[in-house]
């Protein structure tokens, strides 16, 4: 099964604020929309408002291996409400059980023409110069990683899953992307006792291109 892990590296020395080029593989960051998108968000009826994921990361499809799971071409990027787990106040959304498909997004598009795309900068309501989310991450790909190293990966199979398949509705699917718990200069990311997060997808919508029913679960030791 091709299982395409996820090598990370610092671009903090750069003098330039955006130092990797619009529409390349990054993790963390300001993810590179369409020009005139908006920054995704989330409903909380809870709280009558709408709030903005996590970016996570984008892949340039066009950066991996030959394979004949996803897209050759494209931008994909992954966000989830996972503030909780980078130590922000509040309850989690996501946790040992399957979450809803608003708890997570993923997004498709296959014309990555740098061109038509730039990037939305999140910042603090209450501070304009306070960025929310971590400092962006250049984003490759390799064979293998050692267990020294965080263990994310686009495709495989899911670290901590003791059963052979997921609960309904969720039966057959399979992982889109793992992201491992790790830290940095600016951001410890836990989840639950070092855990991983799952994004999981059913096959036939894989098959489609179609990133619409995405969902997502912690598994942990």
């Amino acid at each position: 099964m091709d299982t395409f892990y996820i090598k990370l590296s610092s671009t903090e020395n750069s003098a330039c604020p955006h130092p990797l080029p619009v529409c390349a593989s990054k993790f963390w960051g300001d993810p590179d929309l369409p020009k005139g998108m908006a920054y995704p968000s989330q409903y909380i009826a809870e709280q009558d408002e709408s709030l903005p994921y996590h970016f996570i990361c984008q892949i340039n499809l066009a950066d991996l291996p030959p394979q004949d799971l996803l897209p050759a071409k494209g931008l994909l990027q992954f966000y989830a409400n996972i503030h909780y787990y980078l130590g922000w106040d509040g309850e989690p959304e996501i946790g040992s059980c399957l979450s809803r498909t608003d708890d997570v997004k993923v997004l498709y598009f296959p014309d990555a023409d740098p061109s038509g795309f730039e990037p939305q900068i999140v910042v603090d309501e209450e501070d304009e110069n306070c960025r929310l989310f971590p400092h962006e991450l250049a984003l490759s790909f390799t064979d293998k990683l050692s267990f020294d190293h965080p263990q994310h990966h686009l495709l495989g199979f899911p670290e901590f899953r003791e059963w052979e398949d997921w609960d309904e509705p969720c039966q057959g699917w399979r992982l889109l992307l793992q992201v491992d718990s790790f830290d940095g200069p600016d951001f410890n990311l836990n989840f639950m006792d070092t855990g991983v997060l799952n994004f999981l997808i059913s096959e036939n919508d894989l098959k489609q291109h179609n990133f619409d029913q995405v969902r997502a679960i912690i598994l942990s030791t």
